[in-house]
């Protein structure tokens, strides 16, 4: 009983993980990748904001569910 509750628990939270992965990954490219992006391309800073705020709140999602 204790090694299912065990197994249980584990497999729980190796799903959490695989979440807080991807947004963290959303978050990277939100701070790095899309301002260095958008410099390389000549978007303006308010389409740059809205991006990063975008990527930001998907990585957000990501982790709550």
């Amino acid at each position: 009983m204790n090694q299912q509750l065990a197994q249980h628990t584990l497999s729980q939270s190796s799903g959490g993980n695989g979440a807080l992965l991807v947004g963290t990954g959303l978050a990277l490219a939100s701070m790095i990748l899309i301002p260095a992006l958008a410099t390389r391309i000549g978007l303006g800073a308010s389409l740059t904001g809205a991006l990063r705020m975008a990527l930001m709140k998907a990585g957000n999602q990501a982790i709550r569910r």
